[in-house]
């Protein structure tokens, strides 16, 4: 039996992940900012919507659709802010050339 002087092969080596492309902090900062100001009309209609339960017992007609469109905006200024906290990847940019 004769020895090779050769070393075996070396395993392969699994190709490198791409590098993952970040939100920019501004573009972060925005988004907290605007989710603040879009908070503000949902406390607002907690607060008239509070009011108007424990003065007459129910929520007037007239004034039920600008409740319920401040706490829509008010849920969605959080979840802007939750997302903006939570940092999500930018898609990746597509590659060009071969």
């Amino acid at each position: 039996m004769s020895v090779s002087d050769t070393p075996p092969p070396a395993p392969p080596v699994p190709p490198p992940s791409p590098p993952t492309h970040k939100r920019h902090g501004c573009l972060t900062a925005l988004m907290v900012v605007f989710g603040i100001f879009m908070l503000l009309p949902g406390f607002c209609a907690l607060l008239f919507g509070g009011m108007s339960v424990v003065d007459g017992g129910q929520i007037p007609s007239d004034i039920a659709s600008l409740i319920f469109l401040g706490l829509v905006i008010g849920i969605g200024g959080v979840a802007l802010i939750w997302a903006a906290i939570k940092g999500r990847n930018a898609p990746p940019r597509p590659r060009t050339g071969p």
